[in-house]
């Protein structure tokens, strides 16, 4: 199948150069809406689906014409924010092309694997009838909260689909699994005071710093328990925020207190055993200072067999396009595919153009090479899903 490689290139500079960061002021309906247009142009007829105000989900379907299952193709327009610009030698917004790569935030994570998702189920169209339907799904808010993907589900519109493809940076790997995430945020509640007269307050540090020695004990005991998974390596716990008081009021001992902890997981750990076992040290920590636990957000870890059809087609359509096996690997942290396989029940795999470590860094860029490659590797694979060959 023909993958029109310069339309290509320019669509993904296209994107990049729309700073859809996930922040206020900046979202994604700018990006969304040269997706769009774009679908448009091919005669598709595209669902704009809005998660929150300027934060549009984009879906569109691509009939086949035959009988046959729904492949689901999967990517977001939110890029993280570039930082202090200073740190970067190229525009972070200027989709610049040096030496064969393609430089800007989002130019991995994940625009060009978006575009070339599109890109691939135009070509498998334009090559003519085929069994099934190519589902396009392009979401909001995957650096944040995956309000996109959590809608996407929640509105119906994964009800008839047989498996995902998620269109992530993983260089040549095909990901079949991915860590599951907990983030966790601990309240200590005690008793504002003068600094020089501890006595009369209820000081809630104290205790944030026993939690703090118990969550480096029990990652340690996690990492016994369990081990570390081929893919995915050890489960971790890291405190990633505190919060106490004012440096500009030394003197004064803070009422509150607050921990938040990401705890990132493997398969085999129980998301509901750590969060009891959470809840149970921060009370038995505590003495005269309250506290409370509460779970922000509780993604599984996922699992897909090799032996899937959809692992099977994007195997077989890698091996097919680049010439060589790929390796199979896991995601570090997660994706929309997370929610897809949660709350939806798909099998997903994670496959797509650019460095697996390259994302949220400065001088991001994505080898123009790979996106045209992983774009005839998507197309090959809907081929070989649909046609049940996979």
């Amino acid at each position: 199948m023909h993958i029109d490689a310069d339309a290509l290139v320019e669509f993904t500079q296209a994107l990049v150069r729309v700073p859809s960061v996930n922040e206020p002021g900046r979202g994604e309906e700018p990006a969304a809406r040269l997706v769009v247009e774009l679908m448009r142009s091919w005669g598709w007829q595209p669902v704009v689906d809005e998660v929150a105000p300027g934060r549009p989900n984009v879906i569109a379907v691509v009939d086949g014409g035959r009988p046959g299952p729904t492949l689901l193709f999967e990517g977001h327009t939110d890029v993280v924010t570039e930082g202090d610009r200073a740190g970067w030698t190229v525009d972070p917004f200027g989709a610049e092309i040096r030496d064969g790569r393609l430089y800007g935030r989002g130019s991995a994570d994940m625009k060009s694997g978006l575009a070339a998702m599109l890109f691939a189920a135009r070509a498998v169209q334009i090559n003519g009838p085929f069994p099934g339907r190519i589902k396009l799904a392009v979401l909001v808010d995957e650096e944040g909260m995956m309000l996109g993907a959590k809608h996407f589900v929640a509105a119906g519109h994964a009800a008839d689909v047989a498996a995902a493809i998620v269109c992530e940076p993983e260089a040549e790997e095909v990901c079949l699994t991915a860590k599951g995430a907990l983030r966790i945020r601990i309240d200590f509640h005690g008793a504002m005071a003068h600094g020089a007269m501890p006595q009369h307050g209820r000081n809630p540090v104290p205790a944030l710093g026993r939690m703090l020695a118990w969550l480096a004990e029990f990652q340690d005991k996690l990492q016994r328990t369990h081990g570390a998974h081929p893919h995915l390596g050890l489960p971790y716990v890291t405190p990633t925020v505190i919060r106490v008081g004012d440096l500009d009021q030394i003197n004064v001992i803070s009422a509150d207190a607050v921990l938040a902890v990401d705890i990132r997981t493997t398969p085999a750990v129980d998301h509901s055993e750590v969060i009891a076992a959470v809840e149970k040290a921060a009370a038995d920590i505590v003495d005269d200072v309250s506290v409370t636990v509460t779970v922000i957000d509780d993604r599984p870890a996922t699992e897909t067999s090799p032996d899937s059809a959809v692992a099977r087609a994007v195997l077989t359509a890698h091996n097919n396009v680049v010439g060589v096996p790929a390796d199979i690997g896991g995601v570090p942290g997660a994706t929309d595919g997370t929610i897809l396989w949660r709350d939806a029940g798909l099998p997903i795999v994670v496959y797509g153009p650019g460095g697996k470590w390259i994302a949220h860094q400065v001088d991001e860029f994505v080898e123009v090479a790979d996106i045209v490659r992983k774009a005839a590797v998507y197309a090959e694979a809907a081929r070989l899903f649909l046609g049940g060959a996979g």
